[in-house]
């Protein structure tokens, strides 16, 4: 027979053997948890339209339950600004790139697992000089000297008899689950910052011009005030009293500058780049829409689309098929051993028929005593699946936590900017009225101070309540997991279209 018929035979044992021998897996097999029973978020049902906020608000939000959010949701604000800055970020920040290292890892690693169900070939080729002692064939024979070849080829193949292999197959491949739904996580937050960043700025912006207009309008009425002083209407102490007030509002400048500056450069660094190479992001709260229809999915999906979920899920996964394989190292172990080739004094006869040389060797290993050490790693195994479990649930209530929180926050931020609304025009009115009360002498200086004061605390608080709005709506998207089954770029920036059966068919995917 020939060297390549040899080799066919041993393996072929081997894999009939093998697949005599394969039966049921040790350990547990892996059920992915059910989503909870929950109809809704919160304890109370939610209004599906927030309160009506006025022009200044930024409009009205109705809740769409049961909708899927889109793949790139940050469109629905419609910035084009913001499109790019998002762009910019998924394409040059460092820790996608790291994720997405990660994830080919542990693709690499599955398939290196994989190759535990083949046949392991190895080829030898050697030569060997060598003295004989004579006196080792008989009595008073000479020594000699003589050369050794030899070339063989090897097969190894050890039968998965109790399912340690594949139990080890399992666990990388959860690795891989995991790595996929890290990468998700970076996605999600890497965009949701970069928006939450984006409306911070255009809020710092709003302020600071809110607060230029101010300190126009306080340094015309110190040019007034000092007119009136001249020609003896208004005391010096008014005039000092004006000036203070002028440079309390200026003084709320350098700080707004700054909180400008960092969130440039913390758009800078999320977009890749250093800030000293970037130039000034530019983006006003009037550049954003804020989405008038929210998608809210029912929580019974939420559970498949967090990707925080998914990967603590994974790593449940991991930790049942380890426990698994430490079973597996408590039971024997069969291994099929066979080598084939040729043996010879001469080189050019190595491959001839009269050297042939062949064996076939089985062999069973079974751990008879380890000082408890093999049992002590299976229960360590399951600790680690119960702790994995804990770790699960936690993060199932504590994305729970964050849609209600969310939810509850789009009512009550319509609610604040509608007072803050009203605040504000309360407060202008007023500034105005005491203002023509002041010019005539009706009221003292101390009140149109109290007056300014008001107006100017009532005009930042409305531009912040506004950003609130935006900031919360990136905020529920965000808890919601982002979309990323719905995300059409994904072959571009995620290895792979990750859209999982669990939101069409309501089963959790292995």
């Amino acid at each position: 027979m020939s060297a390549p018929a040899r080799i066919g035979e041993v393996v072929g044992i081997a894999l009939v053997v093998g697949a005599a021998l394969a039966g049921c897996a040790v350990g547990p097999d892996f059920r992915a948890p059910p989503p909870p029973r929950a109809t809704a978020y919160t304890e109370h049902p939610l209004a599906t339209t927030t309160a009506p906020t006025g022009a200044g608000g930024a409009g009205v939000q109705r809740l769409q339950l049961g909708r899927d959010l889109p793949g790139e949701w940050w469109h629905l604000f419609g910035s084009p600004t913001l499109d790019r800055l998002i762009r910019e970020a998924i394409d040059r920040h460092p820790t996608l790139i790291a994720q997405q290292a990660a994830l080919r890892e542990a693709r690499d690693n599955l398939r290196a697992g994989a190759a535990a169900f083949a046949p392991a070939l190895t080829g030898t080729l050697g030569g060997e000089r060598e003295r004989v002692s004579g006196a080792s064939i008989a009595p008073g024979f000479p020594g000699f000297i003589t050369n050794v070849f030899q070339a063989t080829v090897g097969v190894s193949y050890t039968f998965d008899v109790f399912g340690g292999q594949r139990r080890e197959l399992e666990r990388l491949r959860a690795q891989v689950e995991e790595q996929r739904f890290l990468l998700e996580g970076s996605y999600l937050t890497l965009t949701a910052n970069v928006a939450s960043t984006a409306v911070q700025l255009a809020s710092v912006n709003a302020q600071i011009d809110a607060t230029r207009r101010i300190v126009a309008l306080e340094g015309a009425q110190l040019a007034r005030i000092r007119r009136q002083y001249a020609i003896g209407i208004r005391t010096e102490a008014d005039v000092l009293q004006q000036r203070a007030n002028l440079a309390s509002v200026r003084a709320s400048l350098p700080a707004l500058l700054q909180q400008r500056a960092a969130a440039r450069h913390a758009l800078a660094a999320l977009t890749g780049r250093l800030p000293q190479a970037t130039p000034p992001v530019e983006i006003r709260l009037q550049d954003l829409v804020l989405p008038a229809d929210v998608p809210v999915s029912v929580p019974s999906a939420l559970t498949a689309q967090r990707p925080d979920i998914r990967a603590q899920q994974a790593l449940m996964h991991q930790a049942s098929a380890a426990v698994g394989v430490a079973t597996a190292n408590l039971l024997p172990s069969l291994t099929l051993n066979g080598e084939f080739g040729g043996q010879s004094l001469q080189s050019s006869t190595l491959f001839g028929p009269t050297a042939g040389v062949w064996n076939v060797m089985g062999g069973l290993t079974a751990p008879l005593f380890e000082g408890g050490r093999l049992r002590a790693q299976r229960h360590a195994a399951i600790d680690a699946y119960q702790q994995a479990a804990a770790s699960y649930r936690a993060t199932v209530l504590n994305a729970f936590q964050n849609v209600a929180d969310c939810l509850t926050a789009l009512d009550h931020d319509a609610e604040a900017v509608q007072a803050q609304n009203d605040a504000l025009a309360a407060a202008r009115a007023s500034l105005a009225l005491i203002k023509r009360q002041y010019d005539t002498g009706a009221v003292t200086y101390v009140t149109l101070l109290s007056a300014q004061r008001a107006y100017q605390r009532a005009r930042i608080a409305d531009i912040r309540a506004v950003a609130a709005r935006y900031t919360d709506t990136i905020a529920l998207f965000q808890s919601l997991g982002g979309g990323w089954w719905n995300r059409h770029d994904a072959a571009g920036h995620v290895p792979e279209r990750l859209r999982p059966r669990s939101i069409v068919s309501g089963n959790s995917r292995q």
